[in-house]
């Protein structure tokens, strides 16, 4: 059976018809689609409204977030816990040696969710306790030795050089947010957490609203002052400096790596073309430094 010329054509203008349809379709945005098949209402927020950003949905914005976000992906093969782990000397914990007046006391100071316990040295450790229930205990007016080990977790040991793509699929494997970095011979070296690892891949969120880091305050001839605290790798990325970071992680540990002592304030010293400048210094560190590029800022001293 053949067809009429009219229907041959008639059929031909419809398969064009749908093809163009079909293209016009694929070529609008995903969430337009999803619209259409399903509307958006009260208790699920239309798909545009998550795409706006705390920046008033600036696009370059977002895309530039986006990529940064993405390169740090591709680094995290290539850095390891080591690089964003922080320090044992700058770990707070709970030492179990220490009277309940004195436990009491720090814990209303500490602004950390999650603690390791342990027995006058990290090395001795009983195991993680989270801020929540410490709180529990305070309020029920239950603390005591025994009821801190009773609310711990047992710790968890990360191998020094576990590269940051790896120890972020087992903090997944193994729902834990905080590890303890240990080396060869089982010595605490420092404690890495999955916020710190996130961080390392979107940026700290402070950084996101506030456009500057908290330990870095830029001064009116050049020069920033900055906490000794300050992490060397998150104070070259925020100023695009270079400053050594593959032995001491922080400002006061690359401060008394070079002076070999803990330095009294005020103290000047030269680290490749930078100038550091110690303003304060008390408890055993370096607690702030005034810091610039001598290229840049030829002013004395």
């Amino acid at each position: 059976m053949t067809l009429a010329p009219y229907a041959w054509w008639l059929g031909t203008a419809a398969l064009v018809l749908g093809a163009l349809l079909l293209l016009r379709y694929l070529r609008q945005p995903l969430f337009t689609r999803g619209q259409h098949r399903q509307p958006a209402t009260s208790a699920m927020p239309r798909p545009d409204r998550r795409r706006r950003s705390t920046r008033g949905g600036d696009p370059l914005q977002e895309r530039l977030q986006r990529q940064r976000a993405l390169l740090q992906m591709l680094e995290l093969d290539r850095l390891t816990v080591d690089d964003i782990m922080i320090p044992r000397s700058e770990v707070i914990g709970i030492d179990l040696d220490d009277d309940l007046h004195h436990l009491a006391g720090q814990l209303h100071s500490i602004g950390h969710t999650r603690l390791p316990v342990y027995r006058g040295d990290i090395n001795r450790i009983e195991g993680i306790i989270h801020m929540r229930r410490l709180a529990a205990l305070l309020t029920q007016n239950r603390l005591s030795h025994a009821t801190l080990l009773e609310g711990c977790v047992p710790p968890y040991f990360v191998p020094e050089g576990t590269p940051l793509a790896t120890q972020l699929a087992n903090f997944r494997k193994e729902k834990r947010r905080l590890g303890l970095v240990v080396d060869e011979y089982g010595d605490v070296l420092g404690i890495v957490t999955l916020e710190d690892l996130l961080d390392e891949i979107i940026g700290d969120i402070s950084e996101i609203d506030d456009d500057e880091h908290p330990d870095i305050h830029p001064q009116a001839d050049g020069s920033q002052i900055i906490d000794g605290m300050a992490n060397l790798r998150d104070i070259n990325r925020a100023l695009g400096w270079h400053l050594p970071s593959e032995g001491p992680k922080t400002l006061n540990g690359l401060i008394t790596e070079a002076l070999e002592s803990i330095p009294d304030s005020p103290v000047c010293l030269k680290i490749g073309p930078y100038r550091l400048e110690i303003l304060e210094s008390g408890d055993n560190r370096v607690k702030r430094v005034r810091i610039w590029q001598s290229r840049l800022n030829q002013a004395p001293l």
